[in-house]
């Protein structure tokens, strides 16, 4: 089954976590699907993703770019996985109807907004239903992420 981690916004942005979060993908080899709410913030986020460091890149692209199986990163607001990847981030309360296509699905939210909040308890729900082992990630005092829930699903 897939693993599920929630990463509970805290003390950042999505835009100040998302990059962090996709460094680390990169680094162990995996590809990942960001998931947006809409076309304009996929865009937005694209645009976000070529200038939000001096000091690194991060290689991306969306629709407008093309070339899907050659990106390590792929951002779009449809429910797809052109590049293969193994890690999908759903943003801006996003869904997927098929979890099983990743290993790992992030599920970000930020805790500061009543609506996201509830909505990622409904969806944990339904996760755990389902069989998926489920993680919960909160941002510390200091920004860094600490799992404090892990409940192991179906075997």
């Amino acid at each position: 089954m897939t693993e599920i981690r929630f990463y509970h916004l805290m003390r950042k942005t999505l835009e100040q976590a998302l990059p962090e979060l996709l460094e680390k993908c990169l680094q162990r080899g995996w590809r990942a699907v960001v998931l947006t709410g809409s076309e304009d913030r996929t865009a937005a986020l694209n645009h976000y993703l070529w200038t939000y460091s001096d000091r690194t890149f991060l290689p991306h692209g969306n629709a407008e770019d093309g070339d899907a199986d050659r990106q390590p990163v792929w951002l779009t607001h449809r429910d797809e996985n052109p590049n293969g990847s193994h890690v999908l981030f759903l943003t801006d309360g996003a869904d997927t109807a098929r979890p099983e296509d990743f290993a790992l699905v992030c599920e970000i939210f930020d805790g500061r907004v009543g609506e996201a909040v509830q909505a990622a308890r409904a969806r944990w729900r339904r996760y755990r239903d389902a069989g998926h082992t489920l993680a919960y990630w909160q941002q510390s005092e200091t920004g860094r992420w600490e799992e404090k829930q892990r409940t192991e699903g179906a075997q």
